[in-house]
């Protein structure tokens, strides 16, 4: 007997998962997380070698799959992760083979854009004025 709340809950720890477990130095990171199709992530020269949701370096294992929307066009050739022109297949480490997170959904990143234009400000409004 699962409930509407029980439902919530499970929705609410995957959400809470990604956040764990990306350290990509942003809180705010967004995966797609729809069904994945047939088609392969690619990551770029700067992100090759890093499995794409924990950023070790450590026994590459599974290959990563995205959803169709997210390989469409010309998005099927950029990076994951970082969204720059994609050189090698991704691939998921080892525990996050065994941990299932491979199984999560589409790991592409959908709000880099915004989490680097959040960043900017962030750092300006943390500078220290400078005295004339």
């Amino acid at each position: 007997s699962v409930t509407a709340s029980d439902v919530e809950n499970r929705s609410e720890d995957r959400v809470h998962t990604y956040g764990n477990h990306m350290s990509r130095h942003h809180a705010d990171l967004v995966l797609c997380g729809k069904l994945v199709g047939v088609s392969v992530g690619r990551v770029c020269d700067k992100c090759d070698g890093k499995c794409v949701l924990c950023d070790s370096h450590v026994r590459p294992n599974t290959r990563v799959r995205v959803c169709d929307e997210c390989s469409f066009g010309s998005s099927g050739a950029r990076c994951v992760v970082c969204d720059h022109p994609a050189s090698a297949d991704a691939f998921y480490c080892y525990e996050c083979t065994v941990l299932e997170r491979h199984r999560d959904g589409c790991p592409k990143v959908t709000n880099l854009a915004s989490a680097k234009t959040d960043l900017f400000y962030e750092r300006k409004r943390h500078q220290t004025p400078k005295h004339k």
